[in-house]
């Protein structure tokens, strides 16, 4: 039996982790890409190495670009991944959640996210500003 690879390990959390962010299913994600929802399941857990066609056709679905699968990846030499659009954002968060908490494997951070996202683009922005107003002052 052999290990998974650190970063197929990585990818498929990411790769959860944006589909639990949109409330999609395993099926639902298998669906649009063309496969089954236990290929979905083996590329989630690290089980399955995914294809780079494949990444490209999960990050359409996902509406990401596929770099966001690599975000937050630490090489084997303990470098980070090269910074993409997304990383200023994600590591500003990690150093305000103390630097080593996975804020994506966090259940309420995620649930947090998801209802953010889910308050119209006008209101959202407000409830941001306060939110960084609230956070300067603490």
């Amino acid at each position: 039996m052999s290990m998974s690879h650190h970063v197929d390990v990585h990818v498929g959390k990411r790769i959860r982790h944006r589909r639990w962010l949109l409330a999609m299913t395993q099926q639902q994600l298998a669906e649009q890409v063309g496969i089954k929802f236990q290929q979905i399941q083996k590329y989630e857990t690290g089980a399955n190495r995914v294809s780079a066609s494949r990444l490209w056709d999960i990050a359409d679905s996902l509406g990401v670009p596929v770099s966001f699968f690599f975000e937050g990846l630490v090489s084997a030499n303990g470098d980070m991944a090269p910074a993409t659009a997304h990383a200023p954002r994600a590591a500003v968060a990690e150093g305000a959640a103390g630097g080593s908490k996975d804020l994506m494997g966090d259940r309420e951070a995620m649930d947090l996210v998801r209802t953010y996202y889910a308050i119209p683009e006008n209101q959202r922005r407000r409830l941001f500003d306060l939110a960084r107003v609230l956070s300067d002052v603490a």
